[in-house]
């Protein structure tokens, strides 16, 4: 019950810093360019490293702790930073031509797939 209950909190934590902070990018720095999604994808990355490493190296924080922040919190802000931090893990183990197809895949099937849901929306 405690890791459903952090998942829980820390899901719309991550949801509602999303909604907050993309915004607010988004009007400071204005159109042309999806600066709110860019920042927070980013500083996902930041974090999702941080609490990995806290988790990891420093064993700082309890498997609820580590549900609450990387699964939930960093879950909802941004999958981005979960891609990004399989990816590393893939370079970090061995595996950088597993590492290049999941960085490049998932781009380029992400495109594509997004094109063909808009097409099929369209029928």
């Amino acid at each position: 019950m405690e890791n459903a209950l952090a998942l829980v909190v820390g899901s719309v934590a991550g949801g509602f810093a999303r909604w907050i902070f993309s915004g607010r990018v988004g009007r400071l720095m204005g159109g042309g360019f999806p600066w709110g999604t860019f920042v927070v994808n980013l500083s996902a990355c930041f974090l999702i490293g941080l609490f990995d490493s806290l988790a990891e190296v420093r064993f700082a924080l309890t498997p609820a702790a580590r549900i609450l922040l990387m699964t939930g919190f960093c879950g909802a802000y941004s999958t981005f930073s979960t891609f990004i931090m399989e990816t590393a893990k893939l370079i970090q183990s061995g595996q950088p031509v597993w590492a290049l197809a999941n960085f490049f895949g998932s781009g380029l099937a992400g495109i594509a797939l997004f094109w063909f849901g808009a097409a099929l929306g369209r029928i």
